[in-house]
């Protein structure tokens, strides 16, 4: 059977008044009111069964953006468990999208969203599903590479762009399209899944070498660290999970 040790950390960051930030690990996610979150070091056994991981940073400003965050990682956490494919997970995406617009139409808020990465491991294989600018990353072997897909509007002069892409968007606006994917896994890959509030803190190169660096163990608090002394201009939000195979038969 196979092994999944993750680690989890979320935080409000050095700006902000209040966290929109929210997770998924294994079923677990931020419950309303609490302001940040620190998961120790955990093992799952990989069976028939999706274990599911993932981000999701609330969009709005004032207008309720943690609701949204909050509407993601709850149904999200339902999945958990459950035999998972990517047409559940499509599905998760419409079904998500449709209750926060039910949400702003029935509370008279103007507009209110939340980005989504989530990876749901299987017994053989890893999905992906995103939409907006929480990124998926991997470490496998000696290549670190961006497994997600960021929705971006085009602009111009340098500027960080709008999403293309969220949850929370009405069918009248537009037709939500996340990113989904499904992807082999090798013994010892290294997922990271993170809110742009790491990301826009700390290049890629340098979250490399965190991840590559030290124990495991210590890599979430170690990236969280570096984001806070660098700014932490966000709420920062990220979860670490490392694959271990095994290869051995019971009975």
């Amino acid at each position: 059977m196979n092994r999944l040790t993750y680690s989890c950390c979320c935080d409000i960051g050095r700006l902000r008044k209040e966290n929109q930030d929210n997770y998924i690990c294994d079923g677990n996610f931020l419950s309303p009111g609490e302001s940040g979150s620190e998961i120790a070091p955990s093992q799952t056994v990989l069976t028939d069964r999706a274990a599911l991981f993932g981000v999701f940073d609330g969009l709005g400003g004032e207008e309720c953006g943690e609701v949204a965050s909050l509407i993601a990682a709850k149904n999200a956490s339902a999945l958990n468990g459950q035999k998972c494919t990517e047409s559940k997970l499509h599905e998760y995406c419409m079904r998500t999208n449709s209750e926060i617009c039910r949400y702003v139409d029935d509370h008279g808020i103007s507009s209110m969203g939340t980005t989504a990465a989530i990876l749901a491991f299987t017994k053989s294989s890893v999905i992906l599903c995103n939409i907006g600018d929480s990124k998926v990353f991997r470490l496998s072997k000696d290549k670190f590479e961006q497994l997600s897909e960021d929705h971006y509007c085009k602009t111009f002069f340098g500027k960080k762009p709008p999403l293309s892409q969220c949850l929370g968007i009405p069918e009248t606006e537009i037709i939500i399209e996340p990113y989904i994917q499904t992807f082999d896994y090798e013994n010892g890959d290294i997922f990271l899944i993170c809110t742009d509030g790491l990301t826009d803190m700390v290049d890629n190169q340098t979250i490399q070498t965190i991840i590559r660096s030290g124990p495991f163990e210590t890599a979430a608090k170690a990236l969280m660290s570096t984001a806070l002394y660098n700014g932490g201009k966000d709420n920062v939000t990220l979860v670490i999970c490392k694959l271990n195979k095994s290869y051995f038969r019971i009975g």
